[in-house]
């Protein structure tokens, strides 16, 4: 096995998931719903602790272990969460009471990002994380640096889209989308940009 993807493995097993989490995450296998990896969620909880969010949203809620992990470093904060899907946000509401997570700190809309978005509040969020259809990536970034206060952070899950950014052969529309937007953080005076590789990669971007 090559250093790299021994090291990988090896940061994505150092991680201790809440039997939360755990169970959310056996969850969305058995429901085929893609969802973050132990080491990125791992990273959402640091970023969110590290800037005590009181205001998050995520774009995408899957059945709940982004959530989770999200207000794991932010045991105070209020998180909204945006998905296209009743059933995937009811199993998260779940999720969330097993937790031990008052209900009043979950704010649930059903609808799809495109339309829910706009009618966001400005520079309303300290952290905003993206983890949704890959086919609006790049408008789904928009808007969340627009969600995002200053010196708030955006976070984009798949980021590499299971290695396939990274392959020159690779050439869809996913992965088009993607190297443009990381192409364009990387020199942008708006944000300051990171790309970390844990996972399926987390494009990190703090907002100037």
């Amino acid at each position: 096995m090559p250093h790299r993807e021994s090291s990988w493995k090896f940061a994505e097993e150092l991680v201790t998931e809440s039997d939360a989490i755990t169970l959310a995450r056996q969850h969305s296998v058995e429901a085929g719903v893609d969802t973050v990896s132990p080491g990125v969620g791992a990273q959402l909880a640091v970023a969110t602790s590290l800037l005590k969010a009181r205001s998050i949203i995520e774009i995408g809620t899957g059945l709940g272990v982004s959530g989770l992990w999200l207000l794991h470093g932010a045991p105070d904060a209020t998180l909204t969460s945006i998905d296209t899907e009743v059933d995937h946000q009811q199993s998260a509401r779940e999720a969330f009471a097993l937790a031990g997570v008052p209900a009043a700190r979950v704010r649930m809309i059903t609808g799809r990002a495109s339309e829910v978005l706009p009618r966001m509040n400005e520079a309303a969020y300290d952290v905003v994380l993206v983890d949704a259809d890959p086919e609006g990536v790049i408008e789904y970034v928009e808007h969340a640096l627009r969600l995002a206060r200053t010196g708030g952070i955006v976070l984009v899950a798949h980021a590499l889209a299971d290695g396939r950014v990274a392959n020159p052969a690779a050439r869809d529309r996913v992965v088009s989308d993607l190297r443009t937007l990381l192409t364009e953080v990387s020199s942008s005076p708006a944000v300051i940009s990171s790309l970390a590789t844990a996972g399926d990669g987390l494009l990190q971007l703090v907002k100037r």
